[in-house]
This record gives C-alpha cells, sequence and structure tokens, in this order.
C-alpha cells in the first residue's frame, strides 16, 4: 500500500527536521498530533514524545513543570518536532493557543538552562 504524496513529503519533513537537531548536537522528540481531537490526546502525544514521569498530572500545569524540568532526560537541547499542530488549531483552536502558550513559556524558561526546549512546526 502506498501513501499519500502529502504524507510522504511529512515524512520527509520530520526526518529532515530530526537531522538538523541531531547534527548541532540536540535530542529530538517527535510529537505527532494529526490525529489529535482534544487536550488530553495533545498532552498524552507530548508526554509519551518525551517520557514524562509517572507524576505527570495531565494538564497545562504539569506541562509546564515537566518541560522545564526534563531531569530525566540528558544535558542539552531537547527540540520538540511537532507534526501536525494545524489540526488540533482546525479542531480545538482554544486548547490549540493554551498549549501553545504553555510551551512557548517553557521555552522560553529554558532559554539560558542545562536542557533548553525549542520547537520546530510541521504542518
Amino acid at each position: 500500500m502506498t501513501q499519500p504524496a502529502d504524507s510522504r513529503a511529512g515524512d520527509r519533513a520530520v526526518a529532515a527536521a530530526v537531522a538538523e537537531a541531531e547534527q548541532r548536537g540536540a535530542h529530538p522528540h517527535v510529537v505527532d498530533t494529526r490525529t489529535v481531537t482534544a487536550k488530553r490526546e495533545v498532552l498524552a502525544a507530548i508526554a509519551g514524545a518525551l517520557a514524562f514521569p509517572e507524576w505527570f498530572g495531565h494538564n497545562l500545569d504539569a506541562l509546564h513543570d515537566c518541560l522545564v524540568d526534563l531531569s530525566w532526560l540528558p544535558a542539552g537541547e531537547h527540540v520538540l518536532v511537532w507534526v501536525g499542530a494545524h489540526r488540533l488549531r482546525e479542531r480545538d483552536p482554544g486548547t490549540a493557543e493554551a498549549v501553545r502558550q504553555t510551551v512557548a513559556d517553557a521555552v522560553e524558561a529554558t532559554r539560558s538552562g542545562e536542557r533548553p526546549v525549542s520547537v520546530v512546526l510541521l504542518d
């Protein structure tokens, strides 16, 4: 069975983003929200990609807390390669904006830390 052309192009974009992160010594984490329809699903996708600990509370405050901690992961930059963020914006704009702001706050808070977080959006 063949993948649709846009799916193959998306896979190539993910592979390129992962390779670019690895090339500069960063740790890439792919977050795929192409089929996500609810906040709990996007939180689970991020938690899974970053191997959040069991104590993750599955809410936006806990998302922020985990993103600014990441002590269970190696030191260095951690890049969220986020695929399908636009789908969440289409389905649930309020949740999409709340998650976007939470992640943006964590990116800013970790900028000069031991485990900075950055994001590559691939829609």
